[in-house]
């Protein structure tokens, strides 16, 4: 019995160990996308320490370096491109390593695929080579979880023409609402990104109803979501 009772307080113990790593990474992802959201660079660099302070799980830790890294890329496209060149080539060259080591993971592919598309769109001059790297991860990533709703995200994404693809986002945004019907897990991330997506490409199709209603949705998920407000204040002023 005594026996009995020390396996099960071990066993508690890597399970409670287990959930509390998880509910860091967790933490860590939220800070991540709040940044991202309310476009703030600088807190966004700022998350090193706590990136490299947290126990490392299943490759969770280069996981969301190279996601903080991809969103720092996408904030300085437009305000300072070396910078961003240098974010998404250090995280081109983080999801490489990762995907050595997590080959059976599609959230791994999916992040690899991004992270080559934004250097692609950085860097001109490596698109070939970088579309080479992207097409087979963003594969890999739907072979491996063809519902994930961030792999399905980054494939709007990537593969539209000159922009998101509006039935690939519809897609997407099933997905994450599908997930959301879960038990949250890490990564999560995504849903409110995917609204606003939809909500520009329904935008510029010239539906203004269906993108205030899925920026409306982005909204509720993600309240300070600064691209999401200057879109429906768009619509609002017309």
């Amino acid at each position: 019995m005594a026996r009995l009772v020390r396996v099960l307080s071990g066993a508690l113990a890597v399970l409670f160990s287990n959930l509390a790593v998880a509910a860091s990474w967790a933490d860590v992802e939220g800070r991540i996308e709040f940044a991202h959201q309310t476009e703030d660079a600088r807190a966004l660099r700022g998350l090193d320490d706590a990136i490299a302070s947290l126990p490392e799980a299943d490759g969770l830790r280069d996981y969301y370096r190279a996601l903080r890294d991809l969103r720092l890329a996408e904030l300085e496209r437009v305000r300072d491109r070396p910078a961003a060149r240098s974010a998404a080539e250090a995280c081109v060259a983080t999801t490489k390593s990762l995907v050595r080591t997590r080959a059976d993971w599609a959230e791994a592919f999916a992040l690899q695929a991004a992270c080559s598309a934004e250097l692609a769109g950085l860097s001109p001059w490596k698109s070939p080579l970088l579309a080479g790297r992207r097409e087979p991860s963003l594969e890999r990533a739907l072979a491996l979880a063809p519902r994930s709703p961030r792999a399905l995200l980054i494939d709007a994404q990537v593969r539209g023409e000159g922009a998101p693809d509006r039935a690939k986002l519809a897609r997407a945004v099933a997905a994450f609402e599908a997930e959301r019907q879960d038990v949250a897990t890490a990564p999560s991330w995504g849903a409110a990104e995917a609204y606003v997506l939809l909500g520009r490409a329904e935008l510029d199709a010239g539906d203004a109803v269906a993108a205030r209603a899925s920026l409306e949705r982005a909204l509720l998920l993600a309240p300070d979501h600064a691209l999401a407000r200057r879109l429906v204040a768009t619509i609002t002023s017309r």
